[in-house]
């Protein structure tokens, strides 16, 4: 979750069936892959047993875990502990809740929990505030000063509901039962007064001062988002990007990083699974700061499952009688015809590509098969709901770029016509690791930047050699093994694919005897106005031939399968 979506994470770890070495094989592996936050408990009783018995070699209780963990790691990782407003279940003997003795030692093994190491303590669910409020105040006074933070768990099924207070033993004040009877057989009437409840909830404990919330989801997001929502916490109509092609890093080892590859915008779990072993990230400016070897590259989209895949599954294995075929489902993406793509992890083209995507579709029913875009953009406010990111006072700015399939004898025409664009460089790349180009093989191009006041130019995507070989084999992988393995082995659609002469079958009907079959091919993509110079810059693109118009824009091809 943190290192591949980049979400802040905490993991929960028990006492169950846990003895000291494996808590600490558990331990190593989360400092070592950058996790810092844990959410320290006893946990249930094992399984079949009915009160809680700790393992040969293990812990008994929350506070032994959290005294065992500041010992051995220091201040490295973020500790959090349970704390209960009615007092633990297990001692709460009847319906009218805990006696006084057993809520006070239950507060007085809470702040033993704060005292040897605990940094923040979120709460068991609850649905009288009042009883929260009372909870925090007694903390207060008893001299615990760490962020107390309420669980607030919405109702999202009638059923699930009672047999969580059951199990945990909360009270249900009378006027939400009276509110859930006469609708418990209405899930969506359910959901709808459980948001209306927790956002009443909410109100009330921030009117009192608590400046900190916790919302079990439960895997369920449309209440808790409707519980913001209403509180105006978040406004998903104007969600601003902080970055235009990755969500920040939640990972220590690498919040740091500010610029990676453009190659990998639109597979930012894969570029993740590939360089989590990495110590030092690219800052600043990537040929300031190299960054060791990509990992392999080990089939990540297709041995993941996830319900993008389906699509895939749907769109893309089809009946192939002959390359024409295949064009045409290049060109059926483009024109949004198809939501999945096997060089994708996104759903459909980014919303900054609807201005070209007209031309995109051209392009590939003239086989030049895309599978990476971004349009140029000059100057867009920070506003722009479809190309702007970062800080107030901003103007973002993007050369055009694209990476594609193309065969051979078509790379020969646009290494041909740069000849005479002194301005041109390029790089391209096929299967066996040839390379053709005009340029170093360290030289980088920043492709996405921005200006913001008082700040140096944020530079966030390039394109750089390195990255681009070290995308080379992974990208003819997904379209043999990948794309071509979801087909069964006797299946003629699968040879179509993988017949290794496919690329250079047709020739694309534009006209080369043209002043610039470069101008005229980036002209249709929208790249170019005839009236503007042209500087063509590397884009090395792990397997696919890469031509960059500098400042104007950047073009990958793939060749020679």
């Amino acid at each position: 979750m943190q290192n591949r979506i980049c979400v802040e994470s905490m993991m929960h770890l028990t006492c169950t069936n846990m003895p000291v070495d494996k808590l600490d094989k558990v331990l190593d592996g989360m400092k070592a892959n950058g996790i810092q936050n844990i959410l320290a408990l006893r946990g249930d009783p094992p399984h079949g047993q009915d009160k809680f018995v700790h393992v040969s070699g293990g812990f008994s209780c929350a506070l032994d875990l959290v005294k065992h963990i500041r010992h051995h790691y220091g201040d490295y990782f973020g500790i959090t502990v349970a704390g209960y407003p009615e007092a633990h279940p297990e001692v709460i003997t009847s319906d009218k809740g805990a006696t006084q003795e057993a809520y006070y030692k239950d507060l007085l093994y809470l702040k033993s929990k704060v005292d040897a190491g605990a940094d923040v303590i979120i709460t068991q669910l609850f649905y009288d505030t009042d009883l929260f409020l009372k909870f925090y105040n007694d903390c207060r006074k008893l001299g615990i000063t760490c962020p107390i933070v309420p669980g607030i768990m919405p109702i999202n099924n009638y059923k699930g509901f009672k047999r969580m207070t059951g199990f945990c033993k909360t009270k249900i004040p009378a006027e939400v039962t009276n509110a859930l009877e006469p609708i418990k057989d209405d899930n969506k009437a359910v959901i709808a007064y459980g948001i209306q409840l927790g956002t009443e909830m909410c109100k009330k404990l921030l009117a009192h001062g608590i400046k900190h919330l916790h919302i079990y989801t439960l895997n369920l997001d449309k209440s808790a988002v409707g519980i913001l929502q209403n509180l105006g916490i978040i406004d998903t109509s104007k969600v601003r990007r902080p970055l235009p092609a990755w969500r920040l890093p939640a990972n220590i080892n690498q919040v740091k990083e500010d610029v990676r590859p453009i190659f990998w915008v639109n597979q930012p779990r894969n570029y993740i699974s590939r360089t989590v072993s990495w110590k030092d990230f690219p800052h600043g400016k990537l040929g300031h700061s190299r960054s060791p070897a990509y990992g392999a590259y080990t089939d990540y989209q297709f041995l993941h499952k996830r319900s993008h895949n389906k699509e895939i599954q749907e769109d893309w294995v089809v009946p192939l009688n002959d390359v024409q075929d295949i064009y045409e489902l290049f060109a059926k993406y483009c024109s949004g015809k198809r939501k999945g793509h096997p060089w994708s992890e996104l759903e459909g083209l980014r919303p900054e590509t609807d201005k070209i995507n007209a031309k995109l579709v051209e392009i590939n029913t003239r086989a030049f098969l895309t599978t990476n875009i971004q349009p140029a953009v000059n100057g867009q406010r920070l506003d722009s709901s479809i190309f702007g990111w970062g800080g107030p006072g901003g103007y973002v700015y993007q050369k055009a770029y694209a990476g594609f399939f193309c065969a051979p004898e078509n790379l020969d025409k646009l290494v041909e016509n740069a000849k005479g664009l002194p301005n041109l460089t390029y790089i391209a790349a096929n299967l066996r690791g040839k390379t053709r180009a005009n340029i170093g093989p360290h030289d980088v191009n920043h492709v996405t930047w921005g200006v913001f006041p008082a700040k140096e130019t944020v530079q966030l995507t390039v394109v750089d050699p390195v990255s681009f070989m070290a995308l080379k084999d992974e990208t003819f992988h997904t379209w043999n093994a990948g794309w071509g393995s979801l087909y069964a082995e006797d299946d003629s659609s699968r040879r179509v694919i993988q017949k290794n002469d496919f690329l250079w079958q047709r020739e694309p009907s534009i006209d080369a005897s043209k002043e610039s079959w470069v101008l005229e091919f980036a002209s249709r993509l929208g790249f170019l106005k005839h009236n503007k110079k042209i500087f063509l810059k590397n884009s090395l693109h792990g397997s696919r031939y890469a031509i960059q118009m500098g400042a104007m824009a950047s073009i990958i091809i793939t060749w020679e399968l």
